[in-house]
């Protein structure tokens, strides 16, 4: 956010709060009334900051993208053997997650019934682009490694992507009792070896 500092920690305030809201209240649709009492400002304060509720969710989301694809730009640069890139992007998601509660309700799409298709669309994005990640990272294996994905490197990417989807959805569904990283370790082990081998031992 690159704004006067004043302005940079209102926004930030305000943005800080609408997370908070949504992680103490599973389920709830959140106004800008309430939202307003919660941050102590009026909502006339609010919209000086913000145009549309939609453009509050649109700094969160904005917030989660930065987060999370600067890290993996880190991973990619830390780490060269594919399996071990896939395995510590999706647990970063997982991780983040966890830790955001209230963000998982933006990742859920949960809080965003009854918004802008805006809103939704993006967080589609947000979860094609790490699908399109991860394919990369499978299809390098062969450049890298001599290894090539047992199926397409498209199927594998959508089944590790969609499993991260569903992870938060138990994660919001659960009203935050189940975290996102439990058993992943158990899982990932059931995943790691199904999706890669040796290019030259062929189908066998």
């Amino acid at each position: 956010m690159s704004e006067n500092s004043e302005p940079i920690s209102r926004r930030d305030q305000i943005l800080q709060a609408l997370a908070q809201m949504l992680e103490s209240n599973p389920g709830a649709r959140i106004t800008t009334a309430s939202l307003a009492k919660a941050v102590g400002v009026s909502e006339a304060a609010l919209y000086r900051h913000f145009p549309s509720k939609a453009k509050m969710f649109e700094g969160l989301i904005a917030f989660i993208e930065d987060a999370v694809f600067s890290r993996i730009t880190r991973i990619l640069q830390d780490f060269e053997l594919a399996d071990e890139r896939c395995e510590r992007t999706l647990t970063l998601v997982l991780t983040f997650a966890e830790k955001n509660p209230g963000m998982c309700r933006l990742l859920s799409g949960d809080a965003l019934a009854g918004e802008t298709e805006r809103l939704r669309q993006r967080i589609q994005q947000f979860f094609e682009r790490i699908e399109t990640q991860l394919k990369q990272i499978l299809r390098e294996a062969e450049m890298r490694e001599k290894k090539v994905p047992v199926q397409t490197a498209s199927a594998e990417a959508n089944l590790l992507t969609a499993v991260i989807e569903g992870r938060i959805r138990q994660y919001v569904r659960s009203e935050f009792k189940e975290p996102p990283t439990q058993y992943w370790r158990e899982q990932w082990a059931l995943l790691s070896p199904t999706l890669l081998r040796n290019k030259d031992l062929g189908g066998l």
